[in-house]
């Protein structure tokens, strides 16, 4: 099912799309989009995406990510007194608790989890909450970057052992170690912000996704599609290979300069910062004013010294409130300014070139059109072999990024066709190459 938005002022393309896979009953992952209604909103909290994908039966996944992508991003603009990064975590923590007691409060949804991933575009860059094993990654030119930290057994191991891959690869790669929802308390992952430049794409996904679909292949599909065809490509591509969970990606491009990192004309994000306390502040100033009038009467009546002595005082106090206003202005840390939060990217893929690539995605198509499991479905090969051709001639015509896009079509349309002749069943349906 897609979910499609306008364009907010022509800066920014996006599409989020999610399909319960090949071999699932029910889909368990959830999605959210909400972009700044007007700038002012922008500038204090940005747009904002986020995936989550459920654990548990009885439909207690499906539940805990409904939770986590109703209430984070609620919550996140709910505290608009904090930082964006404080009230992302806060956000995230708060949600857990509500998980947490939900699943507490009835059987059947004890232990009940979610991964969540939410990433805010704002003026100083983009900012990530992450917890679990969806990822949030962004391509740049030529380079895929994955911007968090997989909270897995695979990448504990990985990290205990110095990068051994080969002891990393001998455990079960969907065992993950933290989650959003079994446990009272967690442990949120924040990222960035990120520089965001013009062309920037940023895409969130659940791990259905990167189980049929290669770090390389997810590079050249958002480089050199639109969002919309890269998106339909990324879930059509990994259905196509067997889809056994489900799938949910988000595709966000920055196609404009207004969300582009504005650098020095950035407020920078300060965090850390104690807030000054209103009743304390007051409180300094009626003591000031207590001692500042006594000393006023005590000089109408006479007594000078005493009058004095009552001066000093106030003026001790007021040097006391300046004193501590200015060290609690003096902590916390700026950010967006070349610092940022965590300590990513992760990981990084090379984008294959277009040629190559083209010709990747011409060897797929040939193999579909002969492939022995597509002859039970009802396809419109006369459509199928428009885009096939197509590519052919743009391959051979040195236009790359054209037989990629129709390539691509041709995959798209051929799922498109799967799709209704199952009928979303869950059985085992995928076209084996």
């Amino acid at each position: 099912m897609a979910d499609r938005e306008s364009n907010w002022q022509d800066h920014l393309a996006h599409i989020a799309l999610t399909d319960v896979g090949m071999r699932r009953a029910n889909n368990q992952d959830s999605h959210t989009v909400v972009l700044a209604s007007d700038r002012e909103e922008w500038q204090a909290r940005g747009h904002f995406f986020m995936v989550a994908d459920g654990m548990g039966a009885h439909a207690a996944g499906e539940l805990a990510s409904k939770i986590a992508v109703d209430s984070v991003p609620h919550l996140y603009r709910k505290y608009r007194d904090m930082s964006p990064p404080e009230a992302m975590q806060k956000a995230i923590v708060e949600t857990n608790s509500e998980v947490y007691r939900r699943g507490q409060a009835n059987n059947d949804f004890r232990a009940m989890g979610t991964t969540a991933s939410a990433m805010a575009l704002l003026p100083q860059g983009a900012l990530i909450g992450h917890i679990g094993d969806s990822r949030v990654y962004c391509v740049r030119g030529k380079k895929l970057r994955q911007l968090t930290r997989d909270h897995s057994l695979v990448w504990e191991l990985r990290d205990a052992a110095n990068g051994d891959v080969e002891l990393a690869n001998s455990v079960p790669k969907n065992v993950i170690t933290r989650s959003l929802g079994p446990n009272a308390h967690v442990q949120v992952d924040i990222e960035g912000p990120y520089r965001v430049e013009l062309g920037d794409t940023f895409l969130l996904c659940s791990d259905g996704l990167m189980a049929r679909v290669t770090d390389e292949e997810i590079a050249a599909i958002l480089r050199h599609l639109s969002p919309d065809e890269a998106g339909r490509m990324l879930v059509d591509l990994a259905n196509l290979r067997g889809g056994p969970d489900n799938i949910t990606i988000i595709v966000a491009q920055v196609t404009g300069g207004e969300l582009a990192t504005a650098g020095a004309d950035a407020v920078p994000i300060k965090i850390g910062k104690v807030k000054h306390d209103p009743k304390s502040e007051l409180m300094f100033l009626v003591v000031i004013a207590v001692f500042f009038l006594a000393a006023l009467l005590l000089s109408v009546i006479g007594n000078m010294p005493a009058s004095l002595a009552a001066l000093a005082a106030g003026l001790v106090v007021a040097l006391v409130a300046i004193v501590i206003r200015k060290r609690t202005e003096a902590k916390g840390i700026e950010l967006g300014t070349g610092r940022k939060l965590g300590k990513g990217p992760y990981t990084s893929a090379d984008c294959p070139d277009a040629t190559e690539f083209a010709g990747t995605l011409a060897k797929i198509t040939d193999e579909l059109r002969r492939a022995p499991g597509a002859a039970k479905y009802e396809i419109d090969w006369a459509e199928y072999d428009s885009h096939y051709q197509s590519a052919a001639e743009a391959r051979l015509n040195a236009r790359p990024e054209d037989a990629i896009r129709e390539s691509a079509r041709a995959v798209s349309m051929l799922m498109e066709h799967v799709r209704e002749a199952m009928n979303k069943d869950a059985s085992d349906s995928a076209i084996e190459l």
